[in-house]
């Protein structure tokens, strides 16, 4: 069982790779205020609607009366992030992670002795918690999910997915209902 501490630092797992919580730099890190979860303002969509904005690092929830809860958010590398709409049509609590074989074929030395997958804890790569991306029924491969690299949030550095703080995840997904669109610009 993780600290109170962990989960309020975000250090429950993700990233790329598996990372041990004893890293110092991830233990001592604070994230800038402007990627903590708050109430900004905020139209344009159905409420309960996410919306992703890459360029400036931010997850929008639409709420209703044109606000929404944002959360800072790290993105994938430009060539590998998903675009467009997608619902999440299914949720995970610890999942497992694997790394697709297009990761493998990439950098096989970084991922092939992961491809039998993590099991889900504190350093899977996928965190606290995981909403899957599907579109028209079929999974997309791409996720949002936690980090056990903090310090990726605000930055351009994943594998395409969509990566938050693990405090802020626990947050999203409590809101987040199966079957909620999501619309990456």
């Amino acid at each position: 069982m993780l600290s109170k501490r962990h989960l309020l630092l975000g250090l429950a797992a993700s990233a790329i790779t598996p990372v041990p919580l004893a890293n110092a730099h991830h233990r001592n890190f604070k994230p800038d205020p402007k990627f903590a979860p708050q109430t900004v303002r905020f139209s344009g969509y159905a409420a309960g609607t996410l919306i992703v904005d890459p360029a400036n690092h931010f997850l929008y929830l639409q709420l209703r009366g044109g606000r929404a809860r944002r959360y800072g958010v790290g993105v994938g590398k430009a060539g590998l992030a998903f675009r467009g709409s997608a619902t999440i049509d299914r949720k995970a609590k610890w999942p497992r992670w694997t790394p697709t074989k297009n990761m493998i074929r990439r950098e096989p030395g970084k991922y092939a002795k992961y491809a039998k997958g993590v099991p889900g804890g504190p350093n899977n790569p996928l965190g606290s918690r995981a909403l899957y991306l599907y579109r028209n029924g079929r999974d997309t491969y791409y996720r949002i999910h936690g980090t056990t690299q903090p310090s990726s949030i605000g930055r351009s550095v994943s594998n395409g997915c969509i990566r938050m703080i693990n405090a802020h995840v626990e947050d999203l997904y409590e809101r987040v209902p199966l079957g909620a669109r999501v619309v990456v610009l």
